[in-house]
């Protein structure tokens, strides 16, 4: 762990100090502050370093800073500076109070914390918190968690239309062939992941979720050999029709950050989601978080169609 990377902070036990700045969150900052999130305990996708770095556009800009215990995170944005914010601190030291938090962002000039997982209240006590901060959920962000079994397996009566879109996919005989993402072959999902998006309309302005999310996928394919991330490509008759990329968030969660898939093959998205179970994480991944359904009814309605064992509430604490 570099104790000297970015703004150095100094924090007494109940007395955190502001830094002198932030730094612009980049690609190679992964292997500099990975060592904080190895251990971090919140269950929401946000608390993916991989992640926080491939979401940084134009637009929105986090950044982050150190006290050698910690890692903070600021979340900035160029244009809506109203909606800026702070995360929890988390690294190896004792997880800051509500009282800390409220003096951290009193100190830095921010109003609010974002993606505070219902578990951090929880502990803290609703009305701890509440005396300090109003709290707010974040419906957009709550996330899908999902028993790693369950994917792989698909058993019981209520996976039945899963199996069988799965078995008429299985049943037209397709060549298969799974391979590991890897910069040789990133350029083939990224030629994919455009003709996905030329397919879905995607816009080219900042404020269109799917082309933030195409921009996000390109950087993680890009940068891929840069993070603790797995990924998975499958190919039909030499064909790639499906990619998947995965990174640790807890020690027994890992995240599903992006899957696509041909619409035009029929099963191929429910066989692809079971062997992404089956292959892409670790041994010992307990759990997988999709990460949130942002609001869409549609996306919703997917996400809950394979059984979540729970979802994961993200709140928004505004300073008073």
């Amino acid at each position: 762990m570099n104790h000297n990377a970015g703004q150095a902070w100094h924090r007494g036990p109940c007395d955190p100090d502001s830094p002198g700045a932030f730094k612009l969150l980049e690609p190679a900052d992964f292997r500099v502050y990975a060592e904080y999130y190895r251990h971090q305990p919140h269950e929401l996708c946000e608390f993916c370093l991989a992640t926080l770095i491939v979401w940084a556009n134009d637009e929105y800009r986090p950044k982050i800073g150190t006290d050698g215990r910690h890692v903070f995170i600021a979340g900035e944005f160029y244009h809506t500076r109203e909606l800026n914010h702070l995360m929890l601190p988390v690294g190896p030291g004792p997880e800051y109070t509500p009282a800390e938090l409220a003096r951290l962002a009193d100190r830095l000039g921010y109003t609010a914390f974002w993606f505070v997982p219902d578990s951090y209240i929880e502990r803290h006590g609703h009305a701890t918190v509440a005396a300090l901060f109003t709290v707010s959920e974040q419906t957009a962000y709550a996330d899908y968690v999902y028993r790693t079994r369950d994917l792989a397996e698909l058993a019981g009566n209520r996976y039945a239309k899963k199996r069988n879109l799965i078995n008429q996919f299985l049943a037209s005989g397709p060549d298969l062939s799974f391979d590991s993402i890897s910069p040789a072959n990133s350029g083939e999902c990224l030629d994919f992941l455009a003709e996905w998006c030329r397919s879905r309309d995607c816009d080219e302005g900042l404020e269109d979720s799917l082309t933030c999310e195409r921009l996000a996928a390109e950087k993680m394919l890009r940068h891929i050999d840069m993070f603790d991330a797995r990924g998975l490509l499958l190919r039909i008759d030499g064909k790639l029709c499906a990619f998947a990329v995965g990174s640790p968030l807890t020690d027994d969660m890992w995240v599903l950050q992006f899957q696509k898939a041909s619409e035009q093959i029929k099963g191929l998205y429910q066989y692809f989601d079971r062997e992404c179970a089956r292959r892409l994480f670790p041994a010992g991944t307990v759990y997988i978080n999709k990460e949130s359904d942002m609001d869409n009814p549609n996306l919703a309605k997917s996400k809950k169609s394979y059984h979540p064992c729970r979802r994961v509430r993200s709140f928004q604490l505004q300073l008073r």
